[in-house]
């Protein structure tokens, strides 16, 4: 029932904002004839029954049977949602307008109390307005959603093996396999990822969206990804199905157990609350891998005691923690020894600006660190960009991450 409720709350929050901006239809409408004005506002109503439709099916549609259907449907309508809000604030700060002028009219001659209606400027400028921003969110898609871009860093620590100096980490975080819709792309992707020819890969979480299914068209894929020192991962707060209504406990957790063989089959580590010890010459490092751990309403099935133990002795610990805030809430604090973690989660919101230095994303008045690399005293934390999406199937600014690290002995 209350779904019901909360369903029929955003058709009707979606129906107000479409009939706001049918105003602005009405405007450029006013001069023409009766059959064209008809047939405008027609084609109009019938896109808007159109996208309420769409937005029915889609939660009707199952997951994993109609993946590729849905991300169309998504698309579309988070593009016209959000072409339609902006229409909405132009005709909104004109309804300010027109609210002033009535107001101080109305108070100066009760008389004369002419209000300034709509022009069809404004009418022409609101729609203009949600044109823009629908072609940018276009050509995220098109463009954005499978530009997969090379990010390399050094990392530096004097705790580094001689032996280790100079390995390569390659990083790949939120792959989101059941947003996909283009597997000529991600095998493009997945190209890249071996061209780089990394010492060893790691997969800071979130190799679906809700269902272990969605992973199915792509495991032979993924299985192509090698590197002589293993494929390692976690599991992210997505891997759970804790997003997904599930008919029983049981079935839940058969699905979490259907990924891990998941991860198995492809050839990658999946580390649950442990960690291994990778050793060369003699010469050794830790690899931990945290199940998800998140501050706030995200999952904390992570196991820091758990996964810790038996490292101790080891003088450089690489952790894998698909959320950065764990960073800060426990591992700067409490785990002064490990020397880097490798996190993703964020997407950088799959928005945002970055010129050389500069990036600006939303995601920044949310995660305190959000991309990129981070550093404190001795430890170092890289949160990687994701190499897919969620939700919006595209990118505008922050482009899909593969990030190479490269280990250096320092010696202070």
């Amino acid at each position: 029932m209350n779904r019901i409720v909360v369903l029929s709350v955003i058709v009707l929050i979606y129906f107000l904002i479409e009939y706001h901006v049918f105003q602005a239809v009405q405007l450029l409408t006013l001069k023409s004839t009766l059959s064209v004005t008809r047939w405008v506002w027609s084609t109009y109503w019938l896109w808007v029954v159109l996208m309420i439709a769409s937005f029915m099916l889609y939660i009707q549609l199952d997951s994993t049977l109609y993946a590729g259907l849905r991300v169309f449907i998504s698309a579309l309508f988070f593009i016209n949602l959000i072409g339609k809000l902006f229409a909405c604030l132009m005709l909104l700060g004109d309804d300010l307008r027109r609210l002033i002028s009535y107001l101080t009219q109305f108070v100066i001659s009760k008389d004369d109390a002419r209000i300034a209606g709509r022009t069809a400027f404004i009418g022409k400028a609101a729609l203009l307005t949600s044109t823009l921003p629908m072609m940018g969110l276009l050509f995220g898609i098109l463009s954005g959603a499978h530009d997969y871009r090379i990010r390399r860093r050094n990392i530096y620590s004097p705790h580094l093996p001689k032996a280790f100096d100079g390995i390569r980490l390659i990083q790949i975080s939120d792959i989101h396999t059941g947003s996909f819709f283009n597997k000529t792309a991600v095998r493009g992707g997945v190209d890249i990822i071996n061209q780089e020819r990394g010492d060893i890969v790691l997969f800071t979480g979130d190799f679906v969206n809700n269902q272990s299914d969605e992973a199915k068209p792509y495991l032979d894929l993924f299985s192509k990804v090698k590197a002589p020192l293993g494929v390692h991962s976690v599991m992210g707060n997505h891997d759970y199905g804790d997003y997904h209504r599930w008919d029983s406990m049981m079935e839940k957790q058969r699905n979490i157990k259907n990924l891990h063989q998941m991860h198995e089959y492809m050839g990658w580590n999946i580390m649950l609350n442990e960690n291994k010890i990778i050793t060369i010459n003699e010469s050794s490092i830790a690899l931990l891998g945290l199940e998800n751990w998140g501050v706030g309403r995200f999952s904390k099935y992570g196991d820091m005691t758990k996964t810790y133990k038996g490292s101790e002795e080891i003088p450089y610990k690489i952790l894998m923690s698909h959320d950065p805030s764990h960073w800060d809430a426990q591992v700067l604090s409490e785990y002064p020894d490990i020397d880097l973690m490798l996190a993703g989660h964020t997407h950088g919101m799959q928005f945002g600006v970055e010129i050389g230095d500069f990036r600006w994303s939303p995601s920044q008045y949310v995660y305190k660190q959000w991309a990129d690399l981070y550093q404190k005293g001795t430890q170092s934390l890289y949160v990687n960009r994701g190499f897919g999406f969620l939700g919006y199937p595209g990118r505008i600014g922050i482009l899909p991450e593969i990030t190479v690290l490269t280990l250096k002995r320092s010696t202070s």
